[in-house]
């Protein structure tokens, strides 16, 4: 049985969805981030891929207007969403804050 898109962002861990296009060059810029998110956080963090030009019905769906456009989903809700080139540390501040249950934005203390 193959996992499905829904499936992925149900999930209880948050999901981080990069909506790209192969012919964006910022997009291209996300590559190597999202690979250091992933070597920061390893198993604590799932990241997808999604090509606009290829998943259009999703794209639209989501309202995805600009890439790249990242989409944080935890239980399938969005959590956190940002258009551009992001950096491995605010990507991964939001999703340890999503992870630990607090709020993006809440101050700790």
């Amino acid at each position: 049985m193959a996992t499905t898109f829904d499936d992925i962002i149900h999930s209880e861990q948050p999901v981080l969805v990069d909506f790209f296009a192969t012919w964006c060059g910022p997009c291209k810029m996300m590559h190597p981030i999202l690979d250091e998110l992933k070597t920061r956080m390893g198993a604590a963090v799932t990241i997808i891929k999604v090509d606009v030009d290829k998943n259009r019905e999703a794209a639209q769906a989501l309202g995805i207007q600009s890439v790249p456009t990242l989409i944080i989903f935890q239980k399938g809700e969005i959590k956190w969403r940002q258009s551009g080139v992001v950096a491995a540390p605010v990507l991964q501040q939001v999703m340890e804050s999503l992870t630990l249950g607090y709020g993006y934005g809440d101050v700790l203390i």
